[in-house]
């Protein structure tokens, strides 16, 4: 696997911040090439105090952090953004004490993110989190949206939520099977999704075991394969995944069993088979964590948690130079 070193890292926002930590970072972005991203911020997380924080990429520049997000005084986790074919700007998050009593909220934007509607529940009474549970959702080409999700209870499954009205309504597909005898430890969580061809849609997963997982659907994301572990490390912690303009699959993860360090890009030609080539985000000691990447027309774009004190960002293309996109 090759690796080439990354240039151009900026930081969303530096030491003079509202919150103490920060943490699950997520990006879209607009038609007219401006960034939105979301993260949660507070004391530490799972403390009351934590909310959902975002800013806008202007002209090369962040903006100043702002409050997007606080219901009532639980901690707030891992927001989503999403948007809709005419443009419109979804936030899901999680709010709850604790992980098995997650409920997923819903904010909407008409203007890019600078005002919202009034939070609602996206399932009523649901416990455990229905929807995104960390990484995007993808819009399949007939239009259906699908949306990663999983549960943290006595024991960690993924499944995927799908909706066929714009996010009106979802169906939760059954949880993915899995072995325990291979999927050892809590199981698998967090699953990030593309579509290779029409209705056949794939996921990448973290895990318990030490290897990224993976599982297959052929009718859309109704049903789903058992899952299955990858040649690729992995650490118990997030990943994420795109797929590029050209096909190729651009992939962000930690490729180790332990640590967080480093954080890097993979890629892919042959639908997630082989990655053999790789660039690195990050290879000093610390915590580099919970990406989220995004397709652009000339590469990608991604964000992480940097040390859990910033937002780091990046964007660039899959060339040879991999030089930074201006």
């Amino acid at each position: 696997m090759t690796a080439t070193p990354a240039t151009a890292i900026q930081y969303i926002f530096a030491d003079k911040r509202p919150f103490a930590q920060c943490h699950a970072s997520t990006l879209v972005q607009f038609a007219d090439h401006t960034f939105l991203a979301a993260w949660f911020g507070g004391s530490k997380e799972s403390s009351a105090d934590v909310g959902i924080w975002g800013a806008d990429y202007q002209q090369g520049q962040w903006s100043t952090p702002r409050l997007l997000a606080k219901t009532r005084d639980d901690a707030h986790w891992n927001p989503v953004l999403h948007i809709d074919e005419d443009g419109r700007v979804y936030l899901f998050f999680k709010v709850g004490v604790t992980i098995p009593d997650w409920e997923t909220w819903l904010v909407e934007s008409d203007d890019g993110g600078q005002h919202w509607t009034e939070p609602r529940e996206l399932v009523a009474r649901d416990r455990g989190g229905r929807g995104p549970v960390k990484n995007k959702m993808i819009i399949l080409g007939n239009g259906a949206w699908l949306a990663g999700a999983s549960f943290e209870k006595d024991g960690w499954d993924v499944f995927v939520d799908r909706s066929e009205d714009r996010g009106q309504t979802w169906t939760a597909s059954d949880l993915v099977d899995r072995d325990p005898a291979v999927f050892t430890g809590h199981g698998a969580i967090q699953p990030t999704l593309w579509e290779s061809a029409p209705e056949q849609v794939h996921m990448l997963v973290r895990t318990t075991c030490g290897k990224i997982g993976r599982s297959d659907s052929s009718n859309g994301g109704r049903s789903w394969s058992p899952l299955y572990t990858t040649d690729l490390p992995n650490n118990n912690s997030g990943l994420d995944l795109a797929r590029l303009n050209d096909g190729t699959l651009a992939l962000v993860c930690n490729p180790i069993e332990k640590g967080r360090t480093p954080i890097c890009i993979l890629l892919s030609t042959d639908n997630g088979q082989t990655w053999p080539r790789r660039l690195d985000l990050e290879i000093d000691e610390g915590e580099y964590s919970y990406p989220a990447i995004i397709a652009t027309e000339t590469g990608m774009a991604i964000t992480y948690t940097w040390k859990r004190e910033r937002i780091a960002f990046w964007q660039g293309s899959i060339e040879t130079e991999r030089k930074p996109i201006s």
